[in-house]
């Protein structure tokens, strides 16, 4: 048997009781499944962050209090891939097998305690709120979509970005919103279907800052957003905002001199509602060709969500990269993927801010290449849970859905078309990601929020997208060339970093979080054993497509055994915003067994 990627010994039993009836989050109070839900989320963290597997029983037992005290649970599902399914939590006094049930918030400060020698109370505070807070949410989330079961809007792609009901299933506080009350929350959060209109700002164009790198200026792009010339003053541009953002603003002093001065102006809100999507501050408007990357001020999960001058240049570079032959290239290697581009930006100079520093003014323009009938889905919606649904033989979710039609409509059992519909998978998303980062030196920072797969109209894989402007590695080793390609590449983005710093957070991005999470998926919702999907992995990176693409992945998946994989709970207590400073220290990583190349 395979070594799990947390390592757990071959005495595992991978699955025990796993029918949808005994699911602790179906047919349950939303509260009771939202904090069921949290608790599992952070046995998988601490199984991962630190190597504990559960005894030959099935149980997990994890000291606590200094060894006063244990936690226990059940192992439900033991995943290859860390995507495990546990019973409730107890705990139990010194060596006993029976205890008191722990909901997620006692749970996060237990295991805080425990992570080192000597942790910090007031991170450990932190972290404990930050859990209760994404509880509260995750169980408003729950209820509304209870008590509101339609299926949202007409997009394919915006009912997927609204489908991450539980979140990321091996962050902490993958809901946690800090500063969102109810109603904000209803109108602000993509699992709501909330939506709501835009703020606007007029600049003036002394303190104007913009980059495009269409024939259309910033500026221009947003007026005809806008749509209402009239309200905009002499000499100055239409800038958009998130209302939470507009208020925030405001309430700052060098914003506030500014609206006094005049050099700023505040329009209020305007227009159609635009939607949010799965990151929050990326919104969506149907029929515009335009998404808006808007900054944020929340913290949401670990990071406060304001767009950086470097992530902004980046987003221009790559798509002008792009447009001097690379993707002309990769189109006809790949034509059926592509990047979601992010070709423009708008904001503000403010007096005495360097580049260095947010100044929570400044907006992305993204392309929106998506028709309402094109399937296109971000992949964490897709694996995501769908908790409080009907009686299945494995956990809902999108992934099961499309699935199950395709064994029914052709008359196959579910776990061979499963393994069909890998494969195809790895060839129409992985493959060109392969090979932008093999061909072009270009590592793309591909986990699953930032992934979207193409299905044709039968639900099979077709093409991919990659969006995200923060979300791109340039390989130092093929400076020179991409350099070549767009002279001046990188100097004002500063996303070139050394090969070794490319090679641990690609392995991470597309290896641990994107492959080994949809592998994991499929285990746990009981669609495919995650050991034949694992064994069709190896055939594809030692295949002649991924060896020719010449990135390094292939073979350090296959050979190495043992990955750098990002801690989200270690990242949490030592109090992190992955988004300030050195790409190398935003976050901590752990060093974990590699089931790929396990035999």
């Amino acid at each position: 048997m395979s070594t799990a990627l947390t390592g757990a010994p071959a005495t595992v039993p991978r699955q025990l009781d796993h029918s949808a009836e005994s699911d602790p989050l179906l047919h349950q109070d939303p509260a009771v499944a939202a904090g069921q839900a949290a608790v599992e989320a952070l046995l998988r963290c601490w199984t991962r962050e630190t190597g504990a597997v559960p005894d030959p029983d099935g149980v997990l037992r994890i000291p606590v209090l200094g060894g006063a005290a244990r936690l226990l649970a059940d192992v439900r599902h033991w995943s290859l891939c860390g995507w495990h399914r546990f019973g409730p939590a107890v705990l139990a006094p010194g060596q006993a097998e029976s205890g008191v049930a722990v909901d997620a918030v006692t749970a996060a400060a237990l295991l805080a305690r425990s992570a080192g020698e000597h942790p910090d109370p007031e991170q450990v505070a932190d972290l404990a709120g930050r859990v209760a807070d994404s509880v509260r949410r995750t169980a408003d989330i729950l209820l509304h979509r209870r008590e509101h079961p339609g299926a949202g809007g007409e997009s394919a792609f915006l009912r997927a970005e609204q489908s991450l009901l539980l979140g990321h299933p091996l962050h902490p506080t993958p809901k946690s919103r800090d500063g969102l009350g109810p109603a904000q929350s209803a109108a602000y959060s993509p699992e709501l279907r909330g939506s709501f209109a835009m703020h606007w700002f007029a600049v003036d164009r002394e303190l104007l800052a913009s980059g495009s790198a269409l024939e259309s200026d910033a500026a221009r792009l947003t007026a005809d957003l806008l749509g209402a010339p009239g309200l905009l003053p002499p000499g100055t541009a239409a800038l958009p905002l998130h209302p939470w953002q507009a208020r925030e603003l405001a309430l700052r002093p060098q914003i506030a001199r500014l609206l006094d001065d005049g050099l700023l102006h505040d329009l209020g809100a305007h227009g159609e509602p635009w939607h949010p999507t799965s990151s929050v501050r990326t919104v969506f408007r149907p029929g515009t060709p335009w998404m808006l990357k808007l900054s944020l001020g929340l913290r949401i999960t670990n990071s406060r969500r304001e767009n950086l001058r470097k992530e902004l240049h980046r987003g221009v570079e790559v798509h002008r990269l792009l447009e001097a032959g690379l993707g002309a290239e990769w189109r006809a290697a790949h034509p059926g993927f592509d990047i979601v581009r992010d070709p423009a930006w708008i904001g503000v100079d403010l007096p005495g801010l360097d580049e260095r520093t947010a100044s929570g003014l400044d907006t992305v323009l993204r392309q929106q290449p998506f028709a309402p009938t094109d399937r296109a889905l971000c992949v964490a919606g897709l694996v995501a849970e769908r908790p409080l649904g009907e009686p299945a033989p494995g956990v809902p979710s999108e992934l099961g859905d499309v699935l199950r039609t395709l064994a029914r409509r052709s008359g196959r059992p579910l776990p061979t078309v499963a393994t069909e519909w890998f494969l195809r998978y790895l060839d129409a998303v992985v493959l060109p990601v392969l090979w932008l980062d093999g061909r072009a030196g270009v590592a793309l920072e591909a986990h699953q929020q930032n992934s979207l797969v193409l299905l044709d109209t039968a639900g099979w894989p077709v093409g991919g997208r990659f969006r995200d402007n923060q979300g791109y590695y340039f390989r130092a080793s093929h400076a020179e060339r991409l350099e070549q390609r767009l002279p001046g590449l990188g100097k004002a983005s500063d996303t070139f970093v050394e090969d070794a710093v490319a090679d641990e957070r690609f392995a991470y991005y597309l290896g641990i979080n994107h492959i080994l999470g949809l592998i994991g998926a499929f285990g746990s919702q009981r669609l495919a054993d995650e050991r034949v999907l694992l064994a069709a992995l190896r055939r594809f990176l030692s295949g002649p497509a991924a060896t020719a693409t010449g990135s390094t992945l292939p073979a350090h998946l296959l050979d190495s055994p043992q990955l750098r994989c990002k801690a989200n709970l270690l990242t949490r207590l030592h109090g992190l915003d992955e988004l300030v400073g050195p790409v190398e220290t935003q976050s901590v990583y752990v060093t974990v067994p590699n089931p790929v190349a396990a035999r």
